[in-house]
């Protein structure tokens, strides 16, 4: 009972709850103080992802550069394939499905949120797309002058920006969504979309189950072996990944039950595994193009332009690879997109993050889950090129 009243999925849930009830019950007086506590949150939140985009993005280059072979370059591919392929997927069916949902987009009855008392502004080191930019470049100019002690120094930077999020954003989290959800509920607009809310989420869920068939089936018919021997071992995986919210926190279950499926390579699965653990994130990644384009609707009254899902989608691939394997790694990591490409503004952040935190458990399930995939992939492609066991 401790353990679970100490894990974050039941924090967040309480969070929400608390939230909503509390939302209903206060006054416009006490509506300012709760405004700007989450004002003041998200300033420190938005502060923080340059410095996770940095964090996180050059020193994978660095490693990546550092032991650049055949497989290496291999794995990348299908993880960034597998990544825009689900973001594709998910933006038709967002385009499919979002305008016949129950969403309502007219904000005619809602409550207007009192004007925050206490403004604490925080500005970024540097806008989100320089950071990207700056990342990119360091880390591939690392790797050609072979500069040791940046690629250390990128590694403790990594270290650092790991425990700013374990030890002070994902704690504040919880406080986060609260008080979003106090806002909204104040606002009315949980009333409004609570129908909306649990049909995407149970959308969501549905699409992580059709990616984790298409990529077992393509990837047991490229290396001629049976994908369910791979498949039948992830259930311990799947149920730790849904419990931690974390890749990393449930690595030693997946690669324990790697190495129980008769047609993964041993070298494969100690290669890929944690690999992939880190770059691969496909399940995040199509649980978040559709809760943007259905906040989008809801919000702003429309779905971003195809034009613009594509863009959002190629770019959001790329931050997958280096998004930290914490929960929200990957909306964390994007945030600039989500600001920069789709034209969210504060509101639609704050929602964004509390709706993505909800279900983040489950998306980072069907991640861990596709990595086995993918390692029968390699294994496949391994056999295939005469790459030799080792």
């Amino acid at each position: 009972m401790k353990k679970l009243l100490n894990s974050l999925p039941f924090r967040l849930i309480v969070a929400l709850a608390v939230g909503i009830l509390l939302g209903r019950l206060f006054g416009e007086s006490v509506m300012k103080i709760v405004v700007s506590i989450q004002y003041i949150l998200g300033q420190l939140i938005t502060f923080c992802v340059p410095l996770i985009v940095i964090g996180f993005i050059a020193p994978s280059i660095t490693r990546m550069g550092s032991n650049a072979s055949r497989m290496l370059l291999v794995a990348v591919l299908i993880a960034y394939l597998s990544s825009i392929c689900a973001a594709f997927m998910s933006t038709a069916a967002g385009y499919a499905l979002i305008p016949h949902l129950s969403i309502v987009t007219d904000i005619e009855g809602l409550r207007e949120l009192p004007a925050v008392v206490f403004q604490l502004n925080i500005p970024q080191i540097m806008p989100v797309m320089s950071a990207l930019a700056f990342s990119l470049l360091l880390g591939l100019a690392a790797v050609w002058t072979k500069s040791r002690t940046t690629c250390t120094l990128l590694e403790e930077f990594q270290n650092i920006v790991l425990k700013i999020v374990e030890r002070v954003i994902i704690p504040l989290l919880p406080f986060y969504i609260c008080a979003t959800f106090c806002n909204l509920s104040y606002e009315g607009m949980i009333t409004h979309q609570l129908p909306a809310f649990v049909q995407v989420i149970a959308i969501v869920m549905l699409g992580h189950y059709i990616w984790l068939a298409v990529l077992y089936l393509v990837a047991g018919a490229y290396s001629g072996r049976s994908p369910w021997e791979v498949l039948r071992h992830y259930g311990p995986a799947y149920l730790t990944a849904v419990g931690t919210m974390s890749s990393a926190a449930t690595l030693s279950v997946a690669l324990d039950g790697a190495r129980k499926s008769k047609v993964l390579r041993r070298d494969m699965v100690d290669f890929g595994v944690p690999l992939f653990a880190n770059i691969h994130l496909c399940g995040s990644v199509l649980t978040e193009v559709f809760f943007c384009m259905t906040i989008s609707k809801m919000l702003y009254g429309q779905v971003p332009a195809l034009g613009t899902m594509i863009l959002f989608c190629l770019l959001l691939g790329v931050f997958a690879i280096g998004a930290p394997g914490v929960p929200g790694g990957t909306v964390m990591a994007s945030l600039g997109l989500i600001i920069g490409v789709l034209g969210f503004d504060d509101a639609g952040t704050a929602l964004m993050l509390a709706i993505f935190a909800l279900q983040d458990s489950f998306g980072t399930a069907c991640n861990v889950t596709g990595d086995g995939a993918l390692t029968l992939f390699l294994t496949g492609y391994a056999d295939k090129h005469g790459i030799r066991e080792v």
